[in-house]
């Protein structure tokens, strides 16, 4: 809820914004604000991961994805997510979040997304989505597909997810939502 208003203002401003596609790089100016600090005044770390929405809802509502989204019903997911620190992002600190479409694998759309301040990555993360329809996930080929007949978004021949991304996803992993996950310390 703290980011709701944000987040819907973001949905109808976007549009006003020029147009991408989603295999481009997109920027978001933002500017930290009370909502996002902590008692150290500075944004908190779990509010970085927070405000990486903003920036993949930009980049979709941008290239068209987000609406093409909403004509199939389907609704996007976070699988997985890993971020590091560089330095802090203070109050009433303008900053950039650029966010771009790193690559694919056999569940997951990825994307890289970075807070930058005067030209200097300051945090840096990754994010794998997965988009869910009425009847369940929609494959990663049904959604290329979509996008290339449906928006003219060819994907690039070299838009390959890293091999060290893909196998920290296999190693921080939990079993699918259908299979046991028992608590056992």
């Amino acid at each position: 809820m703290h980011l709701l208003l944000r987040t819907l203002l973001l949905l109808i401003t976007a549009r006003r914004r020029p147009r991408l596609g989603i295999f481009d790089d997109s920027s978001l100016p933002l500017r930290a604000l009370p909502t996002d600090i902590d008692i150290a005044m500075h944004v908190n770390n779990g509010m970085y991961l927070s405000l990486m929405d903003l920036g993949r809802f930009d980049l979709m509502v941008r290239s068209g994805v987000w609406d093409l989204m909403r004509r199939r019903k389907w609704t996007p997911v976070v699988q997985a997510e890993q971020i590091a620190f560089r330095r802090s992002i203070t109050l009433w600190q303008d900053y950039a979040l650029a966010t771009r479409l790193v690559g694919v694998d056999d569940k997951a759309v990825w994307f890289e997304q970075r807070f930058v301040v005067d030209g200097e990555v300051y945090v840096r993360g990754y994010v794998a989505t997965r988009l869910v329809g009425p009847d369940g996930p929609v494959s990663n080929e049904e959604i290329l597909a979509a996008v290339e007949q449906e928006l003219g978004h060819v994907r690039p021949a070299d838009l390959e997810l890293p091999e060290w991304l893909h196998q920290w996803r296999l190693d921080a992993s939990l079993p699918g939502s259908r299979k046991p996950a028992p608590h056992r310390w």
